[in-house]
């Protein structure tokens, strides 16, 4: 009905602007309920069971807006088809003297299943098929997509070559004159564009009728119930009494800066992934139109990624000569300070010696957080070998100090008594005192310092590791 609302008021917009030419126009006058005729029909010749259904509004020079529960529509005769047995109400308004007039609600019974109507592939890459249903998430950690949210142009569509991302780049999906993509990567994403955190899951189902529910933490932890239509032709999606998983904030546009959030364009879809599209109609901000789309992957195909391997990080299981790592860490003998790479990329998991992050912010609020930034900004670890080799950290103001070896065999590093930093809110703390340099660049450490893995996954032969700059 929202989106309906927008119809309405573009053509009251074009008729007052009709009035202002042409005085002597009139709007005419509102007609009365019983002067409006429209019928709902069921083709029992089409449908023994009555799932097709013809609806007619036969009253002139009257704008019609349907609502079958399933859908919406503007069209003085439409034909809807349900997939389902049950009762369904079908709801019209007249647009008539510029006024919209509420019909009485007709309900209608379907009394079998035609399963003919959601068994195209693409209900089946969206709920799993009937029987069953599917949940999705936002990409937000970028692990197909460059990030949960790219930009297209208004008249972008349906992706026809290569599905969703073929071989890195976009096929066409041009249907008009304004066209064009940007996939900012969740480093450009976060903060400016959408606050990181958890989204939430929705689910598409088709267990006895095309349900759908979204859980949304980052909406005041609202959950939507509704159900949904996917028209298999027009590549669109309509979901009623809920909306997609979503986020966007300029300054003053945000999410209010789109007038429709109940039929979203098609943008791609398979088993794993779904790109759907909302038009951002009212420039608040000066950018003019576009269309916003969200990028989802199911949460199945996230709980079982595993980072590509495409061979060893450079630096990665460094070989040094004799003395070297003791250089690297302490420079002159006067010392090196060390501090965490917050600005840059802090933390990463290094798999058979390919790392996956690029930015502190792509592990954001399940690995990296608010309680490391704030430690990362007051702690540092100084390595110096005047009388011996020896430490000094200091972590939150609370300075302390100690004696380190070096396992030159192991590339592994010892903080007597000590853990490299400590955060008491997080699992990614350190639980040993000693460290291994799993990655590093002699030669190179001022501009690209050094990694400290502090935990190994045998299993996935993958090291946690810590990025600290000089």
């Amino acid at each position: 009905m929202k989106s309906n609302l927008k119809i309405f008021a573009m053509y009251m917009l074009v008729m007052l602007c009709f009035a202002c030419k042409k005085e002597e126009h009139s709007l005419g006058p509102v007609l009365d309920k019983s002067a409006i005729n429209f019928s709902v029909t069921q083709d029992l010749t089409a449908d023994p069971g009555g799932n097709t259904v013809i609806l007619k509004n036969t009253t002139p020079n009257t704008l019609s807006i349907w609502d079958y529960g399933t859908g919406t529509s503007t069209r003085a005769t439409d034909t809807v088809k349900f997939a389902f047995a049950g009762d369904y109400v079908i709801k019209f308004s007249a647009v008539s003297g510029g006024m919209v007039v509420n019909m009485d609600s007709v309900v209608i019974k379907v009394t079998a299943d035609n399963l003919n109507y959601v068994n195209d592939p693409l209900w089946t890459a969206l709920s799993g098929g009937v029987g069953n249903e599917k949940n999705w998430i936002l990409d937000t950690d970028g692990i197909f997509f460059s990030g949960p949210l790219s930009f297209f142009g208004v008249n972008n569509g349906w992706l026809k070559e290569g599905g969703a991302w073929a071989d890195g780049a976009q096929a066409t999906g041009c249907y008009g004159g304004d066209c064009w993509t940007w996939g900012p990567g969740t480093g450009d994403i976060y903060p400016s564009m959408m606050a990181a955190g958890d989204y939430g899951v929705m689910t598409f189902g088709l267990k006895g009728t095309a349900a759908f529910k979204a859980v949304k933490p980052m909406e005041n932890n609202i959950t939507q119930n509704g159900s949904y239509y996917l028209n298999v032709a027009g590549k669109t999606l309509t979901i009623n009494n809920g909306s997609i998983l979503r986020g966007y904030k300029p300054a003053k546009n945000g999410i209010t800066g789109i007038s429709n959030w109940t039929t979203y364009k098609l943008i791609s879809l398979d088993e794993n992934t779904m790109q759907l599209g909302v038009i951002r109609d009212k420039d608040v901000d000066g950018e003019g139109p576009a269309m916003l789309v969200y990028n989802f992957i199911t949460k199945a195909f996230k709980d079982s990624y595993v980072p590509p391997v495409t061979g060893p990080d450079e630096g990665f299981d460094p070989t040094f000569k004799a003395g070297e790592l003791l250089a690297m860490l302490t420079g002159s003998t006067s010392g090196r300070l060390w501090k965490l790479d917050a600005a840059g990329n802090a933390v990463d998991w290094i798999g058979k010696g390919k790392g996956w992050t690029k930015s502190s912010n792509d592990s954001r609020d399940w690995g990296w957080n608010n309680g490391w930034d704030a430690i990362a900004a007051d702690s540092w670890i100084l390595f110096d070998r005047v009388g011996g080799q020896k430490y000094t950290r200091n972590q939150a103001g609370v300075v302390t100090t100690g004696t380190f070896s070096i396992n030159e065999a192991t590339n592994e590093v010892t903080l007597n008594g000590n853990f490299l930093i400590q955060n008491a809110d997080s699992f990614m703390s350190p639980t040993k005192n000693t460290f291994k340099v799993v990655k590093a660049f002699p030669g190179k450490v001022e501009s690209k310092g050094i990694w400290f893995g502090t935990d190994y996954n045998a299993e996935k032969d993958e090291w946690f590791a810590f990025h600290y700059v000089l």
